[in-house]
């Protein structure tokens, strides 16, 4: 029963996750992602996907701000 429970909040989270994606009156990645990370834990190749949905993320995070800090690194203009 404890494990149909966890399944079921799961799907409803994707589900209304999904839902808030197409409307605009909610953001739909608060609820997707819980849910998602619920259902990973019985679905094994959900987990490997988010794993690697995690991994691209930081690392496009990284690159980033890698490009922040290269733009931001200008050499100061010369006092008059």
């Amino acid at each position: 029963m404890k494990k149909f429970l966890r399944n079921a909040s799961g799907v409803g989270l994707v589900l209304l996750g999904i839902i808030g994606l197409i409307l605009p009156i909610m953001p739909g990645w608060i609820f997707l992602i819980p849910g998602l990370m619920i259902l990973a834990e019985e679905f094994p190749w959900l987990d490997r996907f988010l794993k690697k949905w995690i991994a691209w993320g930081k690392l496009k995070m990284a690159r980033e701000r890698q490009d922040k800090d290269k733009a931001g690194a200008e050499p100061p203009s010369p006092a008059v």
